[in-house]
């Protein structure tokens, strides 16, 4: 595995629309930054975003032509690039834009083409089929109901036992043994 993927490590979050994938995240990343963990995330969206406002100046100086633009305050940064080809963008690109010197850990949500490796969501009641049949990259499923699988498998439910999976894989990733 390159080291695009483990320095820091990157472990994603891999699910059909509405598995929860979003909740969970949100659930585990307190007990992983409770543990000192600096944890840097990547979403993916298949949707058009705004992340400022119209009526703000940042809104205003973008829409005015801007290709970029950063916005800085004591708070945060936001960087907003607009995009002049609509592509789907790629998360070894997307990884090269993080400080990843200053991390302990990335979280990805999405990108379930992508090959590296991920926990996939799965809740039985959307009906869709599992992911880790077709995509050797995943490593544990995080679902709602028992399954015979011979991967890792977590409750859905349970965002400790899930937290404490990522700890351990964080671990073996970053001295070489396997999960």
């Amino acid at each position: 595995m390159t080291s695009a993927w483990t320095n820091p490590p990157v472990l994603g979050f891999a699910a059909f629309s509405g598995s929860g994938k979003t909740t969970l995240l949100a659930n585990v990343l307190p007990l992983l930054a409770g543990r000192g963990l600096r944890i840097g995330v990547i979403k993916h969206s298949h949707h058009d975003f705004e992340i400022d406002r119209p009526g703000k100046d940042s809104h205003r100086l973008r829409k005015a032509g801007a290709c970029q633009t950063l916005i800085a305050s004591p708070w945060r940064t936001a960087w907003i690039e607009e995009n002049s080809v609509l592509q789907e963008p790629r998360l070894e690109t997307l990884l090269q834009r993080l400080e990843r010197d200053t991390l302990d850990l990335i979280l990805v949500e999405g990108f379930r083409h992508e090959d590296f490796p991920k926990i996939e969501v799965h809740r039985r009641s959307t009906g869709k089929p599992l992911l880790h049949t077709q995509d050797p990259s995943i490593i544990a499923v995080a679902c709602d109901t028992p399954m015979d699988t011979s991967l890792a498998l977590l409750n859905l439910d349970d965002p400790p036992e899930v937290a404490e999976f990522i700890v351990r894989h964080m671990q073996t990733t970053t001295t070489g043994a396997t999960t």
